[in-house]
């Protein structure tokens, strides 16, 4: 049983570790907004 609860607090601190670095991404990054161009072709505009 001691080799279970090694087990899942490994998992535990694997997803901590997870979860960490995506709380730290949404905090430290911020994007740069930009303009995006597409061109459509007319014959797609047309059915």
């Amino acid at each position: 049983m001691p080799t279970l609860f090694k087990f899942l607090t490994f998992l535990a601190v694997i997803a901590g570790v997870i979860y960490g670095g995506m709380i730290a991404l949404v905090t430290f990054v911020q994007p740069e907004p930009r303009e995006m161009v597409e061109v459509v072709p007319p014959s797609k505009l047309q059915k």
